[in-house]
């Protein structure tokens, strides 16, 4: 380590605002002139911060949710500001801000434990019709027609209509108005289709209920749980349009407080989505007015893709970039036009380390400093720290203890926010930061240990990690292809190892990163047995025969030929796999379908790959084509089907969640489709359709490629 003075700081980094200091709570420690480092946006002035909002990024570990929360917790305790957040990330199937809210005296609400309104009579009318729209347009986005639209204003004044099912009784049953009812209900029908999955299908208990209400508004943080639900359902944009409504209708009115902040952990899930990105933009321009701070964290901007979702990182006047790969960081400083000296010192960033821009100009690069109660709370690794633990349990018992009293020199180590830890004002600077990746390590330890549930969440994270640090067909990516087969290995699932390595052999990996040494001709590898020792030749004194004409060397000359044009062929299959591979992984959608036309039923069949590319669902949707039925999916062993039966105008759409081990791979389903003639215990009309995530889909049997509803 390389330590300099204060004084001799600036000669590494420009000193871009030595005189330039804000008001509010401490944060921590500038790295470029030593000074603390304090800011609230609200209380800073307008000319030098026309707006309070902020957007923090980083990858994995980088500290930016860590940074957020200790924010937060200050403003509350100092300030007396209020709090609401969006947590959509936690472990052991809790939020990871639930410790701190509970410490503050807030309140968690988790997904499916609390019911919300969107038709409570605390909204205004034109809100509750908006809201309503919404959870609609998440579920079904054509079912809005202008004429699905005058019926859903209909039954929404409706005396029924102020719960979600006596909403959708109100679309089904409506009374006569302008329009006669057999007119209503017919135009209604897809807005009820739609409402449906909110009332009796895989959504209820989000918005439907005897007890649904709204929460309270005066307490002092409150967080809604979002992290059971699947990054990639339409509940996360339904719930967030609910929230939003709720936020900026109810709660703002209502609190007392002297600023608000609403929190969007994770937020990409919810920018994405057009209905909430919407809601979300209003906030941001009436933010000021409102007395309002939206603090938005995720990881990367490619996240939210080249939409108008990345329009709304520009609306925040204050943003902390923590430690992202060169690409990322190329992005996030043409987009926020950070100069070139702070993108060339975003990837070498160490954890709780962020560059930061403040209004126009100002452009810090701060070590953001914790107390040890803010680390306790504030802590989002505590399973990779278990794994971390004991692996160092384990080397502690096989490895004997080193004499001496060497000190931890750990960096990401909590300090008492405030507290000066080098008494001669000098300056700490490693050059370049030393950094050991042990995640590997970590993970095959949690499967040796026979945590394999966890050592699998670990290598999903870390691979998704390095697929967006390093890209899909890099060597750190393929690396947690054989770290995953290990695992399975060791959790017994010799089948799915064999798969995994399989596609490393595909993809021209043969050597696993664990079993790699310095000398490669000792390098064993797992495709290769051992080679049977050279015979020697027997000890004969008798008179040797005289030999026949030598015809092995013609032989082995046509082996070596043989196998040369069978190493050249299968070299450029490789090359032509992993060139397939590369297209694929760029055209990736993460969703697939197409429409059907089987035994006289229109139908569309969906699948949706979650955010970890571990597990993909397929839906197949009749709508309200009322000739239907049967449906029934058949896929990987797994079936799911529903009828119509007596009391319904159409079967329901079945779904199968299916496991996925190679993530830019097809999917192959049956599906079965009954018409109007299909009678129960009779054979239905079935096809095959291979479906790919970049959202294509094509006949299994003829290879003829479908028409996609992207």
């Amino acid at each position: 380590m390389i330590r300099l003075p204060s004084s001799h700081a600036a000669i590494t980094a420009p000193l871009v605002a030595s005189s330039t200091r804000f008001p509010g709570i401490p944060i921590g420690r500038s790295l470029l002139d030593g000074r603390p480092f304090h800011l609230s946006p609200v209380l800073t002035d307008a000319a030098v911060l026309p707006a309070t909002n902020s957007l923090a990024l980083g990858g994995l570990g980088s500290g930016k949710s860590t940074t957020a929360k200790a924010r937060i917790r200050r403003e509350i305790l100092e300030h007396g500001h209020q709090a609401v957040v969006i947590d959509s990330f936690g472990e052991d199937n809790a939020g990871e801000w639930a410790p701190l809210v509970r410490s503050l005296g807030g309140r968690v609400i988790e997904a499916g434990s609390f019911t919300l309104n969107p038709v409570s009579g605390l909204f205004p009318a034109e809100v509750r019709e908006q809201l309503v729209r919404s959870l609609i347009a998440a579920v079904e986005p054509g079912a809005l027609t202008p004429q699905a639209t005058h019926a859903l204003q209909h039954a929404l004044n409706h005396p029924k209509a102020t719960s979600l099912n006596g909403l959708v009784d109100a679309l089904v049953q409506p009374e006569d108005g302008r329009w006669p009812a057999a007119k209503l209900i017919e135009w209604g029908e897809g807005a009820a289709i739609a409402l449906s999955r909110y009332t009796e299908g895989s959504l209820r208990g989000l918005f439907d209920g005897q007890d649904a209400s709204l929460p309270e508004t005066d307490l002092p943080i409150l967080s809604f749980d979002f992290s059971r639900l699947d990054r990639n359902s339409p509940a996360i944009p339904s719930l967030m349009a609910a929230v939003a409504c709720w936020a900026e209708h109810v709660w703002l009115r209502q609190s007392t407080a002297v600023h608000r902040h609403l929190v969007l952990e994770e937020a990409w899930q919810i920018l994405l989505s057009p209905a909430t990105a919407e809601l979300i933009q209003r906030l941001l321009k009436n933010s000021r007015k409102a007395g309002l701070s939206l603090d938005v964290v995720m990881h990367t901007l490619s996240d939210l893709g080249d939409g108008k979702a990345q329009d709304l990182a520009r609306l925040c006047e204050v943003a902390h970039i923590g430690r992202l790969g060169p690409e990322e960081a190329a992005l996030v400083g043409a987009l926020l036009n950070l100069p070139a000296w702070a993108i060339d010192r975003i990837p070498a960033l160490d954890p709780g380390q962020a560059v930061w821009k403040v209004g126009p100009d100002y452009v810090d690069i701060v070590q953001t400093v914790i107390s040890q109660d803010e680390a306790t709370l504030t802590d989002t690794s505590s399973r990779r720290r278990m794994a971390q633990q004991a692996l160092a349990v384990e080397q502690h018992t096989t490895v004997a203890p080193a004499t001496g009293h060497d000190q931890d020199q750990d960096g990401d180590l909590p300090t008492e926010a405030g507290q000066d830890t080098d008494g001669d004002g000098a300056w700490d600077w490693e050059m370049p930061p030393n950094v050991i990746d042990t995640r590997h390590h970590d993970v095959l330890q949690a499967a040796r240990d026979g945590r394999c549930n966890e050592a699998a969440h670990l290598a999903a994270l870390g691979e998704r990690a390095d697929i967006t640090a390093h890209g899909i067909n890099s060597d750190q990516a393929v690396s947690w292809l054989s770290t995953r087969a290990r695992v399975a290995e060791l959790c017994g699932s010799p089948d799915q190892a064999i798969q995994l390595r399989a596609t490393v052999a595909r993809m021209g990996k043969d050597v696993e990163w664990f079993e790699q040494t310095t000398d490669d001709s000792t390098s064993p590898q797992w495709h290769r047995g051992p080679q049977p020792a050279t015979p020697e030749p027997p000890v004969d004194d008798a008179q040797p025969v005289k030999g026949r004409r030598r015809t092995w060397p013609y032989v082995a000359a046509i082996a070596c030929l043989s196998v040369a044009a069978a190493c050249v062929w299968q070299a450029a299959d490789n090359e032509e796999r992993r060139q397939e591979r590369q297209e694929t992984a760029a055209a990736y959608k993460g969703r697939s379908g197409t429409a059907l036309r089987v035994d006289g039923v229109e139908a569309d069949l969906v699948a949706h790959w979650n955010g970890d590319r571990d597990r993909v669902i397929v839906e197949l949707r009749s709508y309200a084509d009322r000739n239907a039925r049967y449906l029934r999916i058949d896929a990987s062993g797994k079936s799911a089907y529903t009828t119509r039966g007596d009391d319904r105008w159409f079967p329901k759409a079945p779904e199968l969640a299916l496991p996925v081990t190679d993530p830019i791979a097809d999917v192959t389903v049956r599906v079965a489709i009954g018409g109007k003639d299909w009678k129960e215990g009779s054979r239905a009309e079935s096809r095959t359709i291979r479906l790919s995530p970049t959202g294509t889909a094509y006949d299994a049997d003829t290879g003829k490629q479908l028409p996609s509803d992207l």
